[in-house]
């Protein structure tokens, strides 16, 4: 085995060329572990399980299963396993509603030819702008970015770092906490699905490498690949939440098992996370829009069973960032919000990002940050002021005990 200081190159495609990747030492492939099947799939359900907003499980499980029979591996280390001196990348796609028609009519017209894998072009470009060589891969959040960092890692040749930037999904790239510790997401490499290549050498703050990248999703047909906050293993073992992909694996499991011995799901997912049962409703009213490369949401549901006669409403920026039960605040960013089907615990599987299906019946459940997320400058970046809303973050478990709500243990 080469060591990690060798001037290795890995072929990443026939079409995009070679990215530096390097290749671990011995002692480093001992701590090293190859995910199976199964796991890959818990951990897709439990991915959008952890992400706060409407998800589609079976596309990510479909895409995983394919990549297996194609033959590629997945390999996961350890957080506090990640040399100091590696080289990590986060990965994910920028977009939402409200891209500019009038390029999704004339590229359709022109017919242009599509790239068949975004964030491999864009790994390979940070890495050739930076000479850095890339030694593993990290989640950017939850939900759909959890098969993008596996499948980034697998087409690479690297594993998968087992945490989270955030530990939910978010609608803005700052709302990570590496930038919350002062780590910068740029340089950062974007791609269009057409193949356009943009390097972002250097921005004023994370702010606006939100703003440059959703500018970039917005005139390219609603979303564009990136590869941005290239950190060392020092920093990383600092600014991830540790654990989130092995607890997307047993939130999967145990959703899956509970159903399978015809045990209520959700209660199995809120003793992990020690969560809330939030409301048992049926969406009445959903009023989606897109936007400025987001998709705004506000939904409203009616109460069933225990919740019969009450209502509860959501407001959604790409993810549940705010709810109300009959009227009074319940629950806020940067606390997770989620929407779940009560018969399966998945994530519930809504018409598009972040909107809900009229008609379905949802259990609303939620559950503690990570305290990073509750220092001033986590509430800051992630806070219901950040969202435009006249009242301060309350975390949710002081929110539920003047409901009288317990958390689940």
């Amino acid at each position: 085995m080469p060591s990690k200081r060798s001037a290795a190159f890995r072929g990443s495609s026939a079409l995009f060329g070679f990215v530096l990747v390097c290749l671990p030492t011995q002692a480093q492939q001992s701590k090293i572990r190859t995910l199976n099947e199964q796991e890959l799939v818990d951990m897709m359900m439990g991915g959008s399980i952890q992400a706060s907003r409407s998800s589609n499980t079976p596309s990510s499980v479909n895409r995983v299963k394919q990549a297996l029979a194609e033959g590629k591996k997945f390999r996961m280390i350890a957080l506090e396993d990640v040399p100091d001196d590696w080289t990590v990348v986060s990965p994910g796609g920028v977009g939402g509603g409200g891209a500019w028609q009038y390029v999704r009519i004339r590229t359709t017209e022109q017919n242009l030819p599509r790239v068949p894998n975004g964030n491999v072009l864009a790994a390979e470009t940070l890495s050739k702008y930076t000479g850095k060589k890339i030694d593993a891969v990290i989640r950017s959040e939850a939900d759909g970015a959890t098969i993008e960092a596996m499948l980034l890692a697998a087409d690479l040749g690297v594993p998968v770092v087992d945490g989270c930037m955030v530990g939910r999904a978010r609608p803005e790239i700052q709302q990570q906490l590496p930038t919350v510790l002062g780590i910068p997401a740029s340089p950062a490499a974007y791609v269009s699905r057409w193949g356009d290549t943009i390097i972002l050498a250097h921005a004023v703050d994370d702010y606006r490498v939100e703003d440059i990248a959703r500018a970039l999703a917005v005139g390219s047909a609603g979303i564009v690949s990136g590869v941005d906050t290239m950190i060392s293993g020092r920093d990383v073992k600092r600014s991830l939440v540790p654990g989130a992909l092995t607890q997307a694996i047993l939130l999967g499991r145990s959703a899956r098992e509970a159903v399978e011995q015809h045990r209520d799901p959700i209660e199995a997912i809120l003793k992990i996370m020690h969560g809330y049962r939030l409301f048992h409703g049926v969406v009445a009213e959903d009023d989606t829009k897109g936007d400025r490369g987001f998709t705004w949401s506000v939904a409203t549901l009616e109460g069933v069973n225990e919740d019969q006669g009450h209502t509860y409403k959501i407001w959604n920026k790409n993810e549940n960032i705010v709810a109300w039960y009959d009227g009074k605040v319940d629950a806020t960013a940067p606390d997770t919000l989620m929407d779940l089907d009560p018969k399966t615990g998945d994530a519930h599987n809504g018409p598009t990002l972040g909107a809900f299906q009229v008609g379905a019946e949802i259990e609303m459940v939620g559950w503690a940050a990570d305290p990073r997320w509750r220092q001033p400058k986590g509430i800051e970046v992630f806070g219901p002021r950040h969202f435009g809303f006249d009242f301060d973050y309350v975390p949710i478990e002081e929110l539920q005990k003047a409901r009288k709500n317990p958390a689940v243990n």
